[in-house]
């Protein structure tokens, strides 16, 4: 009998430390999944905190640049004339179009951030009350030069493209803010070169394609303006490719056909035309237009 009770007695306690045991194997993992989960919550908290300081120190980059911007561009307007802002403009022509007019995009692309720097800088100019009071030639040499960096901008943002035509809306969409306004190339181009009554600027301005006129690889500055026109002029109608010009026949481009009227201010088209080519031009010249060739001028 006592033999009995004395088992009873070890399978009993043998009993109570195996639940025990269990008991606190069963305690372990849950332990060890709130310390993970704490973790987990303290390493979310960090990098939370670690990416709005991140955030914050790019805003306030972002704000001392705009601020050093600002301020080389307000020493610009005061020690020297308006046209001399397109001096960035100027390099990067210098740096990716060649004499013949042709544009290394591909290259280009390498220093956008430069011509956004550029355009950053055409529109502080477009914001400053002075702007109203400039001159013409700085009107026309700022809208020229701002014209050409955007179509510029617009094609290596599309970059690769093969044509200007491939992008939707090329010239329609209000892609830039120039000082408190939003701009398209069509705006630029009717709404503001047009109307200041120089029909030479439709060979300064270029729509990236071959039939247009070369992209000039100087920028357009005011003080010279009235030669780099010229030049620019003579330059496309001379070039065989865009224009066959004899005494008594003419093969001109579209552009001629698409703005006459802008030609035909102070006479007609073949009096603008005599004016910049070495022959002398028939009045009664049978005129014919060449095919539009709108691929990439690269």
């Amino acid at each position: 009998m006592k033999n009995s009770i004395v088992l009873i007695l070890i399978v009993l306690f043998s009993s109570c430390c195996n639940a025990k045991k269990v008991a606190q194997d069963t305690t372990k993992p849950i332990q060890e999944s709130t310390v993970l989960q704490e973790q987990a919550v303290a390493e979310i908290k960090t990098d939370d905190l670690v990416l709005k300081e991140n955030t914050i120190q790019e805003t306030e980059n972002i704000k001392a640049k705009d601020t050093i911007i600002q301020k080389e561009f307000n020493q610009i307007l005061t020690k020297t004339e308006h046209s001399n802002i397109h001096f960035l403009w100027n390099e990067l022509l210098q740096k990716h179009v060649s004499d013949n007019g042709n544009v290394n995009y591909k290259s280009f692309k390498t220093d956008h951030k430069k011509l956004v720097e550029y355009i950053h800088i055409l529109a502080l100019l477009k914001s400053k009350p002075e702007f109203d009071s400039i001159s013409k030639n700085e009107k026309l040499a700022y809208w020229i030069n701002a014209y050409n960096a955007l179509t510029i901008d617009l094609i290596i943002k599309n970059y690769p493209v093969k044509s200007i035509k491939d992008i939707k809306a090329p010239w329609g969409q209000k892609l830039w803010e120039l000082g408190d306004k939003w701009y398209s190339l069509e705006d630029i181009e009717h709404e503001i070169l047009r109307k200041m009554d120089e029909p030479r600027i439709h060979f300064a301005i270029v729509c990236a394609s071959y039939s247009c006129p070369k992209l000039q690889n100087t920028a357009f500055t005011a003080s010279s303006l009235e030669t780099q026109l010229t030049a620019a002029t003579k330059q496309f109608l001379s070039d065989t490719k865009r224009n066959e010009i004899k005494e008594n026949s003419l093969k001109l481009s579209k552009i001629f056909k698409w703005f006459d009227k802008d030609f035909e201010q102070n006479g007609s088209l073949i009096d603008f035309l005599n004016k910049y080519t070495d022959i002398t031009i028939s009045a009664k010249a049978k005129i014919s237009y060449k095919d539009y060739n709108w691929d990439l001028n690269n």
